[in-house]
């Protein structure tokens, strides 16, 4: 199992994600991930600033995959990823394959057909759709949680991986601000050690 902690609005943790389960897909690999809650507007004390998301997003579209964030759109930017954070927490609830399943979904919502994860009705949708109850107080009171665990296991930022005792942050990807331009690219050496945990 890899623990990975983001956030579902964070453009990195999604290329991240799907860099690894293209590579579970094409190499036929066994493993699973165990999102866990890593909320950055509590991190931050703030939602995440639109603008700043679509540079990043401009970058990661350029710079590393071409193919990601279909229908993002910086107009419908969801001011809280809290109640989908806690679907997925329902959602491992049921199980690891359905936990995985719907924090994947809910990536794929947001930055690939230009849904609001912030509305109730789609969150609903979602969950009917994988046969996850709707999440409770006690699912966000989960997130909460969740994310006070990472802080004590010292999670860096969104994504940072567990796999047993090895921790890395951002493993996939090597990002960089200069001047107000992001550079991010492909990690091969972290990809490989990360890989070489499994």
């Amino acid at each position: 199992m890899i623990e990975v902690f983001g956030d579902i609005y964070c453009p990195f943790t999604h290329v991240s994600l799907r860099t690894l389960t293209g590579r579970r897909r094409d190499e036929g690999l066994d493993f699973r991930l165990r999102v866990r809650a890593w909320p950055l507007e509590l991190v931050n004390g703030e939602p995440l600033d639109p603008e700043l998301v679509a540079r990043e997003v401009e970058a990661l579209r350029a710079q590393v995959d071409s193919s990601a964030f279909a229908a993002f759109d910086r107009e419908r930017f969801p001011t809280t990823t809290l109640p989908a954070l806690a679907l997925a927490s329902a959602a491992y609830e049921r199980d690891m394959e359905t936990g995985e399943r719907v924090s994947l979904v809910l990536r794929t919502a947001l930055f690939e057909e230009g849904r609001d994860i912030a509305d109730r009705a789609v969150l609903e949708e979602l969950a009917a759709a994988h046969g996850v109850e709707p999440p409770t107080d006690r699912h966000l009171a989960l997130v909460g949680a969740e994310w006070e665990a990472g802080r004590a296991r010292g999670v860096e930022g969104s994504p940072h991986y567990f796999i047993g005792s090895w921790s890395r942050f951002s493993p996939t990807l090597d990002v960089r601000e200069v001047d107000g331009r992001f550079d991010v690219s492909v990690d091969p050496a972290g990809l490989e050690e990360l890989f070489g945990q499994i």
